[in-house]
Parts: structure tokens; C-alpha cells; sequence
């Protein structure tokens, strides 16, 4: 299983008054099903049902349904950088509609400040799945399992930005029930030993790599 990351375009920003405080609002499509993707995958509408319906129980009634600020490397929420918590997530035809409330913890005034600064975020789930190609698509497999619906990012820049991330970057594997992390060792060793001379060509052959395996 590897952990599987999707940016959200159409989700926006609302900052409402109440009793003469801000509050900071996301709201929009989280999840969509049936239909292939930005990064060319298709996820079944009745394997986001199941997994939306579990998230709602364990994790969105229990008011621990939360998102971080950032490209977490893992599908384990880091509380240190926690910045919102989901509310809702609703089906709506094949989308998934989410609302989520920016807290007041130290990451969550960061978004607050860069909403007011007018600042361009993206939002992206995470979740744990294998996928399966067929006719050209990549489809995720039943084994999917939804860990945030929601975390907000900023869009980083390629091929530069994704190689320094997956020099700390992982894949995350099953074994025996446990989740493990697995280092990408191949790609980090191809960066380190390359010489400055061809370090950019090398970075490109890296991510041409990655995109090949989506």
C-alpha cells in the first residue's frame, strides 16, 4: 500500500463574524468518485462511500477528524501540526462535499494569516490504498483507507520541490496488520551520487520516474 495524496481546486475559503470574531471556514468538494482525476485515478463511488462513512463515524462525530498544514510524509495525523478539524462530508452525486473549521492552534493561525493575506492554498485528502491499472487507468483498489480528508498545502513546484520532498519521503507497506514505512532508496541514491554537472538532468529523470508510477 502506498499513500495516496489528492489536491482538492474547488474547495474555498469562507471567513464569517460571529459575536466580533473571525471564523475561518473551508468548504467544498473533498473527494470525488467515478470520474479520473488529476492525477489520473479513479476512485470507485462505493469504496469512498464505505470509506467516507467510517471517517464520519470514527473520526467527524467524535470531533477528532482533523487536517494538517503541509505534505505529511505518512498517513498518521501529527497533532503538532494540526490546523483544522473536518465537520461534515456529505455525498452529493459522486462528489464528496466537506466543511472543515480552521482551529485556533499555532498552525491554524499560520492558515488565518495567509487567508488574510490573501494567500493561494491548495487542499488535498490522504489515504492508504494499492491501485490497479487497466485500459490506461488507474484505478484504486478496495484495500483504500480514507486517513484525512483534508489537509492544506501549498502547490510545490516540479521537478525541484519533489525531489527535495522525497528525500525524506516514504512508502508505506502492510505487513503482518502493521503499517511499516519503506525508505525510496533507489531515487535518494541516484540524487546523492549524481555530479553537479548532470544533478539537474538526473533530478528530471527522477521525477519522470515518479509521474511513470502514479
Amino acid at each position: 500500500m502506498k499513500l495516496i495524496s489528492e489536491e482538492v481546486a474547488s474547495a474555498e475559503y469562507l471567513v464569517e463574524e460571529k459575536n466580533g470574531k473571525k471564523e475561518y471556514k473551508i468548504k467544498g468538494v473533498f473527494l470525488q468518485s467515478n470520474i479520473k482525476n488529476r492525477n489520473g485515478r479513479v476512485y470507485p463511488r462505493e469504496i469512498l462511500v464505505r470509506e467516507v462513512n467510517r471517517y464520519t463515524k470514527e473520526f467527524i462525530n467524535k470531533n477528532r477528524a482533523f487536517g494538517e498544514l503541509g505534505h505529511p510524509d505518512g498517513p498518521t495525523v501529527n497533532l503538532e501540526r494540526v490546523c483544522h478539524m473536518v465537520k461534515s462530508l456529505k455525498p452529493d452525486g459522486d462528489n464528496f462535499i466537506g466543511e472543515a473549521k480552521i482551529m485556533d492552534t499555532p498552525y491554524g493561525k499560520i492558515v488565518k494569516g495567509l487567508i488574510d493575506e490573501g494567500a493561494q492554498l491548495g487542499v488535498s485528502s490522504r489515504g492508504m490504498g494499492s491501485i490497479m491499472s487497466r485500459n490506461g487507468i488507474n484505478f484504486v483498489k478496495d484495500d483504500f483507507y480514507l486517513a484525512t480528508a483534508a489537509d492544506i498545502v501549498a502547490d510545490p513546484s516540479a521537478p525541484d520541490a519533489f525531489v527535495e520532498g522525497i528525500m525524506e519521503s516514504r512508502e508505506w507497506v502492510w505487513d503482518n496488520g502493521v503499517l511499516k514505512q519503506v525508505d525510496i532508496e533507489s531515487w535518494k541514491k541516484q540524487i546523492q551520487e549524481a555530479k553537479r554537472t548532470v544533478l539537474e538532468e538526473k533530478k528530471l529523470n527522477v521525477f519522470k520516474s515518479f509521474l511513470t508510477k502514479l
